[in-house]
C-alpha cells in the first residue's frame, strides 16, 4: 500500500527532520506550515496519517482537526498530535476534536517511525474473517466468545471480553470513557468510570499488564 502522511508544523527544523526520517522508510510525505494549509492538503492530498503540531499560528491543530473530521472523504484518516511534555490540557482537546492518538515532543526519530508503524496497521486490509482478531500471541474469536493467549485457552467473563474486544479492535487507538461505556455498558444499567478500571486492572491481571495503556483524563488503549 502506498501510504501518503500529512506532516503539519510551524517549525520548519521538524518538518525537514521528520519529514526526512518518514520519507525514508518509503512514506510519501507532504507537509503543511499552519492549520489553514493543513485542512487544504488533507483535502487535495487524501492522506492516510496526517501527524500535526497542536500550537500554530493562524489556525491551532485541534481547529484543524475539527474541521478535517468534518469532511466526509476523510472519516478513515488517522490523525496524531505533536504535543510537548506535560501538555495534558492539549492531549485531552485533541481527543475530544476527533484525534486518533498523540506522540510526544521531542522524539527522536527511530521511535517516531516505529509509532508511525503502529498508527498504520489499522490501514491493513481486514482479515478475511472479522470474528477472528489475531494480534501477536493472542487471539479473540469473537463468535465462540474465546481468547487464547500462547496457545492457551482463557475463560473472560462477557464484560471483559468484549471490552477486551473493543480495545484489541484498533490497537494503538485511544478509546474515550464514554466509548467505552457506550459500546461495551450501552444503557444495561448506570455504570460509572470505576467499573471500567475495575475490569481494566482484572484484564491486566489475565493479559498482561503491558497490554494496556492508561491515558490520562481520556481513556485507555491497547498496545501491542
Amino acid at each position: 500500500m502506498n501510504i501518503k502522511i500529512l506532516l503539519v508544523d510551524d517549525e520548519p527544523d521538524i518538518l525537514e527532520i521528520v519529514g526526512y526520517n518518514l520519507s525514508s522508510e518509503g512514506y510519501e510525505v507532504v507537509t503543511a506550515e499552519n492549520g489553514i494549509e493543513a485542512v487544504k492538503k488533507a483535502k487535495k492530498e487524501k492522506p492516510q496519517l496526517i501527524i500535526m503540531d497542536v500550537m500554530m499560528p493562524e489556525m491551532d491543530g485541534i481547529e484543524a482537526c475539527e474541521q478535517i473530521r468534518n469532511i466526509p472523504e476523510l472519516k478513515d484518516t488517522i490523525i496524531t498530535f505533536l504535543t510537548a511534555r506535560g501538555e495534558d490540557y492539549s492531549q485531552v482537546a485533541g481527543f475530544d476534536a476527533g484525534a486518533d492518538d498523540y506522540i510526544t515532543k521531542p522524539v527522536k526519530p527511530k521511535v517516531l517511525v516505529s509509532k508511525v508503524k503502529a498508527l498504520l496497521r489499522r490501514l491493513k486490509e481486514e482479515t478475511v474473517n472479522e470474528s477472528i482478531v489475531k494480534i501477536g500471541d493472542l487471539i479473540i474469536n469473537r463468535d465462540e466468545y474465546k481468547i487464547v493467549l500462547k496457545d492457551e485457552e482463557i475463560v473472560l467473563p462477557r464484560k471483559e471480553f468484549e471490552l477486551l474486544s473493543l480495545l484489541a479492535s484498533k490497537p494503538g487507538k485511544v478509546f474515550k470513557r464514554e466509548e467505552i461505556l457506550d459500546k461495551v455498558w450501552g444503557n444495561e444499567v448506570v455504570v460509572g468510570g470505576r467499573t471500567i478500571d475495575v475490569h481494566i486492572r482484572k484484564l491486566r491481571e489475565k493479559i498482561g499488564d503491558d497490554c494496556f495503556k492508561t491515558v490520562k483524563g481520556v481513556g485507555y488503549k491497547f498496545v501491542d
